[in-house]
């Protein structure tokens, strides 16, 4: 049985999701959110009669914070932890990913996403893909899926994909986004990974902004694959011209805004969408991602 669990990153309901799933041996988690939320998740956990101490395994979509900033608490507690095998050194001495967050994020940092603690060794488990994890009762397959960042996968149990960032975010009616931050977006690699999304024909996509989709997967997965495309596109100009970021954001902003409002999106929406995907973030990845193509 799956459970969404929503983190109130925040203060917003449906930007941030966690996955409790009940299994006859305990219960597993696939994502944690950030470490900011933790007592969030706790009560979350606790509603369905659970600590974090009763979680053992923990499936994490990528090593950002606002997927994985808590897996080391559940990590003091006794559990595994399911990763990517690029994410592996960085959970295991996140100080280069703290440092480099901060940077991004100042004085910020501390209240959007809390400790991050170093994950020993023994405990962070690296899937290769393809690979299935046979946990009793409970079988869950790993997909490498690079696009949104190179350390993403995808975790699938049964017909049901639990997608992180790659499948976008969507919150309520809205239309699906692509999120894309620095420091390695890759348009490519991410039209590869919806085809792979797509050739699993799920019949549930979980996204961790936010919850499930199970209506026209199809039409969801071109959406994102056209936006995506639109968003780099719109970009590639103001890089060519060498604008300046803090240019560029402030239009893009209302690009995003303009899209998310014909798409039917609410002002309560936007909010939600800004505060999982934050336009600005977008601006800085994608001039990322065409500096790096224009120097091959």
């Amino acid at each position: 049985m799956i459970k969404i669990l929503d983190l109130q990153f925040l203060g917003a309901s449906e930007a941030i999701a966690a996955f409790l799933i009940e299994t006859d041996s305990g219960p597993v988690l696939i994502e944690t959110g950030p470490y900011s939320t933790f007592p969030v998740l706790e009560a979350g956990l606790a509603k369905y009669g659970y600590t974090p101490a009763d979680i053992k395994h923990v499936f994490i979509t990528h090593i950002h914070f606002d997927h994985a900033g808590a897996a080391w608490a559940f990590a003091e507690h006794g559990a595994t932890i399911y990763l990517h095998p690029f994410g592996e050194r960085h959970m295991n001495n996140p100080e280069k990913l703290v440092n480099s967050a901060r940077r991004i994020y100042l004085d910020q940092m501390d209240v959007l996403w809390g400790e991050m603690k170093p994950i020993p060794q023994a405990q962070l488990r690296v899937v290769g893909h393809g690979e299935t994890i046979y946990l009793e009762d409970l079988q869950v397959k790993a997909w490498h899926t690079p696009g949104h960042a190179v350390h993403h996968l995808v975790w699938q149990i049964g017909d049901n994909v639990f997608t992180g960032d790659v499948a976008g975010v969507k919150i309520g009616k809205g239309i699906v986004v692509p999120p894309c931050p620095p420091p390695d977006i890759n348009v490519e690699d991410w039209l590869q990974s919806i085809r792979l999304l797509s050739s699993l024909k799920p019949s549930q996509l979980f996204l961790t902004h936010f919850g499930a989709v199970s209506e026209d997967i199809p039409h969801h997965l071109l959406d994102l694959e056209k936006r995506l495309l639109d968003w780099a596109n719109w970009i590639k100009p103001y890089f060519e011209a060498q604008t300046p970021a803090e240019t560029i954001v402030p239009i893009f902003e209302e690009y995003v805004q303009q899209q998310l409002l014909e798409g039917g999106a609410t002002s309560d929406d936007l909010e939600k969408y800004a505060a999982a995907n934050p336009a600005h973030m977008s601006v800085a990845g994608l001039l990322r991602y065409w500096a790096k193509n224009n120097e091959h």
